[in-house]
This record gives C-alpha cells, sequence and structure tokens, in this order.
C-alpha cells in the first residue's frame, strides 16, 4: 500500500478528459474550503498544488493518482465548497463532479475544530452518492482547543467509513487508503444516515418518488432529485436535463406529480424560498443533532476565536477594522514601493550609462546599440523597478493576513454587500488587488 505515485495534469472534468474511460477508480475528494482538502490530495498523490486559507482557493479540478492495497485511484480534488446547492462558479464545479461526474466514491474532508458547519456537505453528499468517506482532518488542532472526536460513535451514526487523519502526517493517511478500499469493494454495502424533513416535505416526496424512479430508472438518486425538482432551481435543472439527455419536467407523469406535490405543500402553507429553508434547516438540524454524541468539548473551547470575531465581524467595528486594515495594506505597499522603486531605476539608469560606453568603446552601429539598450534592456529594467516592488510587499501582506486568519473574516464581512451585484466574500482578494491597481497606476 503506497501513499504517493506518479501524478498527472489539472481540469479533469471541466478539461474534457474522460476519466471514466479509465480502468482505475475515481475518487473525488471534497469539503468546505479551507479544511486541509488539497493537502490531502497532495500527501496522497504526490502533487504540489499550492494551499491557501482563504474560501474558493480551488477553482478547477485537479487530477492525481494513489496507490491502494490492490487499486490504482485517480483521485480529484474539487473546489472547496459549503454545500450542493451551489452559489458560485466554483460550487458549482464541484456539485456537477459529485452530482454528475459519476465518481466511485467521494472522501468528504472535515475540519475537526468545526464539525458540525462541516456535516451539513457531508449529508448531502451522503444523498447522491452511494459510497462515501468522511475524513476528519485537522484532529491536532481539534486536541489544542480541547475537542475530542468519537471517531467510531461518527462512523456508527453516518453508516459509512469514518477516519481522523493530520495531513501533513502521511502516516495518519494509511486509514483513509484503508476506506478507499472498503467501500470501492464490490460487496460493500452501507446503512447510510438519512436526513428526516418535516412531514410535509415527507408527504411531498412520498408523491413525486415512484414517478421519478420510474422516469429515470436508477440514473440518480430519486429522494435528491426530487428535492432538487421540488425546489425549482433553474440552473441545477439545465445540468439535471444535460446528464439525462432530455427534460424529465417534460413528462407528463412527473409534472403531474410535482404539481401534486407543491399543491400539497401548498396546503402545509409552504410556498416560494419557505421550502429551501426547511430544508437547510432540517439538514443543519441534523448535523447538531449527530454532533451532540459524537463530537465533546471543553468549557470555552473557543472563547479566544469568538472575541476575535466578536471584533472582526461585528456589524459596528468590522468594516471600520477592515477599512483601515486595507487602507495600512495599500499605504505600505504604495510608500513603501516608491522607495525601491527610485531605488531600482537609479542602479538601472547607472548600469544603462555603463552599458552605452562599453558598447561605443567596441564601436557598435548605433541601430544595435539602440536595439539593445532601448530594447532588451530597458524594457524589462523598467518592469522591474515599476511592477516588482509593490508586487513584493503587497503580497507579502497580504500572505501575513491569510496566515493570521483574517482574509476568510474579510471574506465574511464583504459576502452580504457583494451579493447585492451578484458576487459573493469570496472575490475580496481579487476586488482588493483591483483596487490596488487603480491605487498603484491611477491613469
Amino acid at each position: 500500500m503506497g501513499l504517493t505515485s506518479a501524478s498527472t495534469g489539472k481540469n479533469a472534468m471541466d478539461s474534457g478528459i474522460d476519466i471514466k474511460n479509465s480502468a482505475d477508480t475515481v475518487i473525488a475528494i471534497a469539503g468546505n474550503p479551507n479544511v486541509g482538502k488539497s493537502t490531502v490530495f497532495n500527501a496522497l498523490t504526490g502533487m504540489k498544488q499550492h494551499t491557501g486559507n482563504w474560501a474558493g482557493k480551488t477553482v478547477s479540478n485537479a487530477l492525481g493518482y494513489c496507490k491502494g492495497s490492490d487499486k490504482n485511484y485517480v483521485l480529484v480534488d474539487i473546489p472547496g465548497t459549503y454545500s450542493l446547492m451551489a452559489h458560485s462558479p466554483e460550487e458549482e464545479v464541484a456539485r456537477n463532479f459529485i452530482c454528475f461526474g459519476d465518481p466511485d466514491a467521494v472522501a468528504v474532508v472535515c475540519d475537526a475544530t468545526s464539525l458540525e458547519r462541516n456535516l451539513n456537505l457531508v449529508l448531502q453528499i451522503l444523498e447522491i452518492s452511494q459510497n462515501v468517506i468522511v475524513c476528519v482532518n485537522l484532529l491536532d488542532e481539534a486536541k489544542r482547543k480541547g475537542i475530542e472526536i468519537k471517531i467510531d460513535d461518527l462512523s456508527a451514526r453516518l453508516g459509512v467509513p469514518v477516519v481522523g487523519t493530520v495531513a501533513r502526517n502521511k502516516k495518519t493517511l494509511k486509514a483513509l487508503i484503508c476506506a478507499m478500499d472498503k467501500v470501492t469493494d464490490k460487496d460493500f454495502k452501507a446503512e447510510k444516515f438519512r436526513v428526516n424533513y418535516p412531514e410535509a416535505i415527507e408527504k411531498a416526496l412520498e408523491i413525486t418518488e415512484p414517478v421519478i424512479a420510474k422516469k429515470i430508472g436508477g440514473r440518480l438518486p430519486t429522494r435528491w432529485l426530487s428535492l432538487r425538482l421540488l425546489e425549482c432551481d433553474t440552473a441545477l435543472n439545465k445540468e439535471i436535463e444535460n446528464f439525462l439527455g432530455e427534460d424529465i419536467l417534460e413528462d407528463c407523469e412527473v409534472s403531474q406529480a410535482l404539481k401534486s406535490a407543491r399543491e400539497q405543500l401548498y396546503k402545509d402553507g409552504i410556498r416560494g424560498d419557505r421550502l429551501h429553508d426547511m430544508i437547510v434547516a432540517a439538514i443543519v438540524t441534523s448535523a447538531e443533532d449527530i454532533c451532540k454524541t459524537a463530537v465533546k468539548k471543553k468549557d470555552g473551547y473557543n472563547s479566544r476565536d469568538l472575541k476575535i470575531d466578536r471584533i472582526l465581524t461585528s456589524k459596528k467595528l468590522g468594516y471600520p477594522v477592515m477599512l483601515l486594515l486595507l487602507l495600512a495594506v495599500f499605504w505600505l505597499t504604495i510608500t513603501g514601493s516608491n522607495y525601491v522603486s527610485e531605488f531600482l531605476s537609479s542602479l538601472f539608469s547607472s548600469v544603462e550609462v555603463l552599458l552605452r560606453k562599453g558598447l561605443q568603446l567596441l564601436n557598435t552601429p548605433e541601430r544595435l546599440s539602440s536595439l539593445l539598450i532601448d530594447g532588451v534592456y530597458r524594457v524589462p529594467a523598467w518592469v522591474i523597478s515599476v511592477m516588482l516592488p509593490p508586487m513584493a510587499i503587497f503580497f507579502p501582506l497580504f500572505t501575513l493576513l491569510e496566515d493570521l486568519g483574517y482574509l476568510p473574516r474579510i471574506a465574511y464581512n464583504l459576502d452580504k454587500p457583494f451579493k447585492c451585484c451578484g458576487s459573493c466574500g469570496k472575490q475580496a482578494l481579487t476586488m482588493c488587488m483591483g483596487m490596488f491597481m487603480v491605487f498603484q497606476h491611477p491613469r
């Protein structure tokens, strides 16, 4: 059993590579942003993907190889996502691969320090995938915070294999490979945890499931598909149509069943966004219930983080602190880069004078001299002296904010305002980069 092996290119699904034609077993590596998902992927495959502390770092599917006891695995590192109810392009990539990419199994990497929140994604994936592994990562961080994860109890509640890991310690990943071998065995069967929705929604599902099961012939889980069709997610319905090769909503029996189910929901006072809210609430409540017995926390385990969050993400202080920090970053970058740019410009000018004198001593023709000095030398010298200093200051400062855990808080603060213009808080870093370029080069 080997932890690493040769690895290969990126963009597994979005570049058109048909990994299902391979004899290897395909495992999707899923999880929330910033849970160590890419670190697990790197450790298993030997790839050197950059890992980051901001949401949405992985924006395409990375492909690598790993060897088990008797199988070769193709591991697909899909973008981090909080939910299969996608609200951003990277979440759509993740959802589409899990729901329609037909992986042989899905390994869901969770953060042991916030397992309750991470289980929301796990429960959604259990509804769509037959073979699921839960990888509880960052156990060392959880121990440091006084959090104990009862792996066996968690596995018993979820009905699927659960392993605990510290991704940076490759020895702890052997259990994950053993779990892959287990769930991909042809004789493997699991009694997965099923989210129980409110009675009104369950009645609606009883109407739609038999009809949809008859229509799709097992190509998609009927319970999951019934819920999605009742929610009327236009973008997801289009993906379902592409996967099935037909518009299931045009079928008379399915259309009538959905109509009857919605009438049942209307009678119970469920209409509009309330259906979606009740589905989400049921998933969150189920995750909380599971964690009551599977997670043990000492009193005040996250008191320091909560105190910091009260300041950095509060309505009164969150935005002023964020603006002051960003302005400080911009000021340090612009002011510092001016000094460095002047020094480099003076240095390159001095070198240019020496080069011109040298070419004159060699009696170099004027055209060749102009080509070498004005073209070959001056252009990169200008780029280095003008562009390099601000980047050399700006990016280390943002890396510092990332390591301190402040970038996710910026994304949280900006998520609601960004939604007003059709974006999300994950665009915080690119927004700051754009603002910096405007301030640095206002013309």
